[in-house]
């Protein structure tokens, strides 16, 4: 197990510069209680803020109560859902309740998320294909298209000023129970805690090879997945590396099946 130094309950700062902050918003205290581990992150740019993959409806009063240490919900004017699942976006009637925020995701998802309880989508921006910015102040926060990895309308987030890229699904880890760890020490042990999922859950090598080409032109100090570890400087290129050398998704079932 490797040894935590962050604070994992209370949320922990990952880049402060002048005006522009980042906070990983922790884990639940028990997050071995049944659940997938996820994280949750929030940028704060000139006072106002946005929620990036805040999660479920059991995560809400948790998450709440974070990002209240660092901003006034008041002040929260924009949430990004990289994709459309559960983990991700459930809890999007109780933040539309709470905040006074503009909800980003994928335009295709926007029929679904009337059945996480939403019924006015006027406060929805529709995000298109090929993806674009969200603004916020005086930062551009660029949209990194990441569609069948693993869902069909996904978006990875790059944020200029910290380096980093919140890269939704793609980088999952799945901990066994109690030895979960925020930040990657052994690269190489904790691939085997991502392969499973990778090679299951994302498209195909081709949509990887898409992908790694884009994010390979960032400037990219952490990679800040939705599940497991982030992973910071060298362990990026290493992740881009492996990544792209692996059978995932129709090429897995190709050497399953030999067909």
């Amino acid at each position: 197990m490797q040894e935590v130094q962050m604070d994992t309950t209370r949320g922990y700062v990952l880049y402060e510069e002048n005006d522009h902050k980042v906070i990983w918003l922790g884990w639940d205290a028990d997050v071995s209680s049944g659940a997938i581990q996820t994280n949750q992150y929030l940028i704060v740019n000139s006072g106002k803020g946005i929620l990036l993959d805040p999660g479920g409806v059991h995560l809400f009063s948790r998450v709440v109560s974070v990002v209240s240490r660092f901003i006034s919900l008041d002040d929260v004017e924009s949430i990004f859902f990289s994709h459309q699942d559960p983990d991700v976006s459930s809890g999007i009637a109780l933040w539309l309740g709470v905040t006074k925020a503009q909800v980003y995701i994928h335009d295709i998802w926007r029929r679904f998320v009337p059945h996480f309880g939403l019924v006015d989508q006027s406060r929805i921006t529709p995000l298109e294909d090929e993806g674009g910015s969200i603004n916020l102040g005086s930062v551009s926060l660029k949209l990194i298209p990441a569609h069948f990895l693993h869902s069909a309308g996904n978006f990875s987030l790059y944020d200029p000023r910290s380096k980093i890229l919140f890269s939704g699904d793609i980088g999952t880890a799945v901990f066994p129970e109690g030895r979960e760890y925020p930040e990657v020490e052994d690269f190489e042990n904790h691939t085997r805690l991502m392969e499973p999922f990778h090679a299951r859950a994302m498209g195909s090598n081709q949509a990887a090879a898409r992908w790694i080409s884009m994010c390979r032109k960032l400037d990219v100090s952490i990679l800040a997945p939705q599940h497991g570890a982030m992973m910071r400087g060298e362990l990026v290129r290493k992740f881009y590396d492996w990544f792209g050398n692996l059978n995932c998704g129709i090429d897995h079932l190709k050497s399953l099946t030999g067909a």
